[in-house]
Order: C-alpha cells, then structure tokens, then sequence
C-alpha cells in the first residue's frame, strides 16, 4: 500500500560545493601569502564592484527577465542537493503498482494527494483518468522536453557570466591604469597604482573560474539527475498503465539505478535495459 504521506525530496548541503571554494580560495590565498603578498593587496571593493557589476550587467543585456529569475532561483542548487533516492522512488512506485494489480489503477486516485513529486502525481492522474498509454507517454515526455530546454537555458546564463567576468576584469584593470597615468610624477605612487589596477583582473578571472563556470556545469548536472528521476517516473507508470507485474516493474526501474554508476551514455543505458525488461516480459 501507499504510504499516507507525502515522501518530499531530502535537502541537504552540497560538501562538494563547500569543499571545493574553500580548498580553491585557500590555496589561491595561502600562495599570496607564502609568496610575500597580504591579503589586503586584493582587498579592493572597487575592483569587485566593476566585475560584478559589468558581468551582471552584460548578462541582464542578454537574457530574457524570465529566464535571469529562473537563473536566481536555481543559484541554491549549486550549494543545496534537492533530490530524492532512485531507490525510494523504485519503491514508493512499486506500492502504486502493487495497490493497482489488486484494486485497480482508480484506486490511485485516493493516493494522489499524498504524492509530493508534480511530474509523478500529473502522469498517475492522466492514467487514473484512463487516458491512451501512449498519449500519457507524449504529454509526460513533452514536460520533460520543456523543463530539459529550461534548464539549458539556465545554464547558459552562468557560462554567460564565466566568459563575460574575465573582461570585464581588464576593462577594470584598463581602468586602474588610466588613473595611475595621471600621476606619473610619483613613481613610488605609480607602481603601487599598477599593482591594485590588476586586481580586478585577478577577480574577473577567479570568479569566472572558481564560481560563474563551476556552477553552469553543477546546475547541468542537477538538471540532468532530475530527467533521469523522471524517466524513471514515467517508465513507473507506463508499467502501471500496462498492467506489468510489479516484481518486473521493480527490474525495470532498477536499470537507472545501475545506468548512475556508469560513465558516458548515462541517459542511453537506462532505456535500453527498461526495454529490454519489456521484452522479457
């Protein structure tokens, strides 16, 4: 039986995210120090000011209101894993398919406020409305379609921003030197002028580097990890529909599990073995 209620998605810190700007700013800023440097020689709230400023600016340029506000929201991804188990999945829809094949698939209709997953609920409701197999299949595959090209979208907003930020950075560097060349007449002033000039560089460079970039690719991963999730929720209840016996059902859906350990055609293996699964059915 389903269980009363609704299994949300587990939040949890990202260590990797964590670890990974601080072992970068560490080493970065331990090898100032060790070479003789101090961290207020890149302490400078104008230089930051130019590169975050200029970045935001010229990616607001080129990005759709929806898109930069759907960018925003997705910014705590990078630092959050929102995410439930493929195993808890696998179980929570083999009880739908268990309570299907002894009650009927109408049944599930009492369960659908408890299923907190939309994708899940939306694609267990057209099937207790008894809508075609394969109707059901091309609506759920087309949200999946829609939310995929969202996420690219997304995505591209903060590979945007890493190619924008480092010139950016120079533009403040360019900046920094056109106020050093008018006091060329104190060379101690000048070369200390020169020196701060670069900073903006230095964080149009690391920010690109250390986050703008990082961050693309961890929301393409996040984006990824949630297609699979809802292929496998869509293969779940095609089964379902179908009147596939749960124990099958259970092999079917465990061919995501095993496609997350493999490298390379991640999104391929999956598929392949739920049909081969059907076949053997």
């Amino acid at each position: 039986m389903a269980d009363s209620k609704p299994k949300k998605a587990s939040t949890r810190p990202d260590l990797a995210t964590l670890g990974g700007l601080l072992l970068a700013a560490g080493g970065i800023l331990g090898g100032l120090v060790l070479e003789g440097g101090k961290l207020t020689d890149i302490a400078q709230v104008t230089a930051l000011m130019i590169v975050l400023g200029g970045t935001i600016g010229a990616v607001m340029v080129t990005t759709p209101l929806r898109t930069l506000i759907k960018a925003a929201k997705c910014l705590g991804s990078v630092f959050f894993e929102h995410s439930q188990e493929p195993a808890e999945m696998i179980e929570e829809i083999i009880s739908y398919a268990t309570k299907a094949r002894k009650n009927s698939i109408i049944s599930l209709e009492a369960d659908l406020p408890n299923i907190a997953d939309p994708f899940l609920r939306k694609a267990i409701s057209l099937s207790v409305d008894g809508t075609d197999l394969q109707e059901l299949r091309k609506m759920m595959e087309l949200d999946i379609g829609m939310e995929h090209r969202g996420g690219e979208a997304v995505v591209k907003v903060y590979e945007a921003a890493g190619g924008y930020s480092p010139t950016i950075g120079i533009i403040g560097a360019v900046l920094g030197l056109i106020q050093v060349m008018k006091h060329l007449e104190n060379i101690e002033e000048v070369g200390r002028g020169i020196a701060v000039a670069f900073v903006a560089t230095v964080y149009g460079v690391a920010s690109a580097n250390l986050f703008f970039l990082p961050a693309a690719n961890k929301i393409k991963a996040r984006f990824h990890h949630a297609m699979e999730a809802k292929e496998l929720m869509l293969e779940g209840v095609c089964s379902i529909v179908e009147g596939m016996n749960p124990k099958l059902i259970r092999v079917k859906l465990e061919a995501f599990t095993q496609g997350e350990s493999e490298s390379g055609s991640k999104s391929k293996a999956p598929k392949q073995a739920a049909q081969a699964a059907v076949a053997q059915s």
